[in-house]
């Protein structure tokens, strides 16, 4: 029995000191679609923020102390993610690397801010994000004006003459990324035979589809998603309109091309420099391979809002969410994708958008410089 009793205190001190170990980590917080039609992109980031807080623990951590994750799944459902930002900011955790769906980061910004929490999104494109003078929000990607821009320079250069259409899924992303593109092609002497919208979790667009064969379209931009994206081509191809399929940066995962099939050649998209293909990323990359992993789309911009993030409050000396913005905005910082700055909204100094094809093999490859 006693001998029983010591093993029993033994084990007692065992867990009191693993206890002891675990509060002191710091927790942080990705959050994004881990569930739901965009859950290939939650799976980007889960992967990014795993792989960043398992090299920064190997490297010593942060401020002394061991990072911890909690993933959150927001579906890209607003109220959703707003719930998830009210709980993280409950739980005193500082920083969130997240949300995908602009209409999840915008709301949910709010409640961070109101809680005292930094958030970084990597992939989150509304120019509303950081537009509304919130002191907590930044994001690693570029904006919706900036990629619009490119899409249409693209569009005017190979579709000069050509009946173009313009198609946007009504979310916050979707429509946003049509209207600015819409905006720059109406600005370059473009006027779209087609702008009509339609409803994300559709599945049935063969009344849009009819009526763009009957316009004679050469080219239809989505504002959308790549779901809805694949159904809207797969459908253009069965009533037999060859038309090109054009669309923003939610096109770059390869579930794309399993959902459009043979169609998916020849598609468009606009993205940044491929990160894979950046110096910055080659060792990183490496490791990702060795786990069977392909760091597409923003993976590896998740993995860099962890950096910036881990960066920051080593040199403020805190997890201080207002300390550290403070001096994420006062400084450069290395990532993967390269040294990054932000202005005072919170958007990065420097962003390059480029114009991508997807080919027979189901990848993609890039074919144009900022649309030039």
């Amino acid at each position: 029995m006693k001998s029983l009793k010591i093993i029993g205190l033994a084990l007692g001190a065992s867990f009191a000191l693993s206890a002891s170990a675990f509060a002191q980590d710091i927790t942080i917080a990705v959050a994004g679609p881990m569930t739901g039609g965009e859950s290939a992109f939650g799976r980007q980031m889960q992967n990014g923020a795993e792989q960043a807080v398992a090299d920064i623990n190997a490297a010593g951590g942060v401020l002394g102390k061991k990072l911890a994750l909690q993933s959150n799944d927001d579906a890209c459902d607003p109220k959703q993610a707003r719930s998830i930002a009210e709980k993280i900011g409950s739980a005193k955790i500082p920083f969130v690397a997240g949300h995908f769906c602009s209409s999840s980061s915008i709301p949910a910004s709010e409640a961070y801010a109101d809680s005292n929490v930094l958030q970084i999104t990597p992939a989150s494109t509304n120019p509303l994000f950081t537009e509304r003078n919130l002191w907590n929000v930044a994001r690693v990607c570029g904006r919706d004006d900036q990629q619009g821009i490119i899409a249409a320079n693209y569009i005017a250069k190979n579709f000069k003459g050509k009946n173009i259409a313009i198609l946007n899924d009504k979310t916050t992303y979707g429509k946003g990324l049509a209207d600015e593109t819409k905006k720059s092609l109406n600005k370059a002497g473009i006027t779209e035979k087609v702008n009509e919208s339609y409803n994300k979790g559709d599945k049935d667009f063969n009344a849009i589809v009819s009526r763009l064969k009957n316009e004679k379209i050469d080219l239809v931009y989505v504002g959308g998603y790549h779901q809805e994206s694949g159904l809207i081509l797969r459908q253009m191809r069965d009533q037999g309109l060859q038309a090109v399929l054009m669309a923003g940066d939610a096109l770059n995962d390869k579930e794309f091309a399993s959902i459009a099939g043979p169609a998916a050649e020849g598609t468009l998209f606009t993205f940044g420099p491929d990160p894979r293909n950046k110096p910055t990323a080659k060792a990183i990359v490496e490791k990702f391979k060795a786990k069977s992993i392909d760091p597409e789309g923003y993976t590896l911009y998740t993995y860099a809002a962890i950096q910036v993030w881990t960066q920051a409050a080593a040199k403020a000396g805190t997890t201080d969410a207002k300390k550290v913005m403070a001096t994420i905005k006062a400084g450069d910082w290395d990532t993967v994708l390269g040294k990054m700055g932000f202005d005072a909204k919170g958007d990065i100094k420097a962003i390059d958008y480029v114009v991508y094809k997807w080919d027979a093999k189901g990848n993609y490859i890039q074919i144009d410089q900022k649309g030039s």
